[in-house]
């Protein structure tokens, strides 16, 4: 029986890593959209009042761009690897942590200061950022303090919230090829569908490992 369940922890990790990669390769190709550096070009076409308007903006858009991409990678494998392979799973949980707490996270909060979708968008993206520092901060803490359990939940939630990167852009496919709604009104949902259901979800999962 045992070597029945952990068969099927295997292949569920396997399906999760495949998933993984190839929405991470989505995300490496928008990525590289922005290779080389420039002021017009993909979704900065549509946000040149602020690049012309606002010197820092571009390099902390980029900053965020460039940095999220290896906080993904990283999150991955420090979450895909936590109890094996211990010292890949330090060595990218560390990239994690520093990447997020001092790039990704706090620029996206200035970013989404200035996200499309008025204030309801905005307000959504800038929670999001400051959670995304929040619970990262508190992952670090945990696991210097030695609560691997916490450490896990907390880095759970980050990385959750990480995803939305992910998760957003599935939902504005799906909300605009099901119902063609106005682009401001995609712009606020998915600015809360983009992190809600992944943070409650992981809430449920850790509520199920508590029990």
């Amino acid at each position: 029986m045992l070597p029945l369940i952990k068969s099927k922890g295997l292949m569920v990790r396997m399906i999760l890593a495949i998933i993984f990669i190839y929405f991470f390769g989505l995300m490496l190709k928008i990525t590289l959209d922005y290779v080389p550096v420039s002021s017009n070009v993909s979704f900065l076409m549509i946000k040149q009042t602020e690049v012309t308007s606002r010197p820092e903006y571009l390099p902390i858009f980029y900053i965020h761009i460039y940095s999220s991409i290896f906080a993904l990678m990283a999150g991955f494998i420090a979450v895909f690897f936590d109890k094996k392979l211990k010292y890949l799973h330090r060595f990218s949980g560390r990239i994690y942590v520093f990447t997020t707490l001092l790039l990704s996270s706090l620029s996206g909060v200035y970013i989404g200061v200035f996200a499309n979708g008025g204030l309801v968008a905005k307000v959504s993206f800038v929670i999001l950022g400051i959670l995304w520092f929040y619970t990262t901060y508190k992952s670090y803490v945990e696991i210097r303090k030695g609560n691997i359990q916490q450490h896990q939940f907390w880095m759970w939630r980050s990385y959750a919230l990480a995803l939305s990167a992910i998760t957003l852009r599935m939902w504005k496919v799906i909300l605009v090829y099901l119902f063609h709604p106005n682009p401001m009104d995609v712009y606020q949902i998915i600015a809360w569908l983009g992190w809600v259901p992944n943070l409650l979800f992981v809430e449920y999962l850790i509520k199920k490992q508590k029990r």
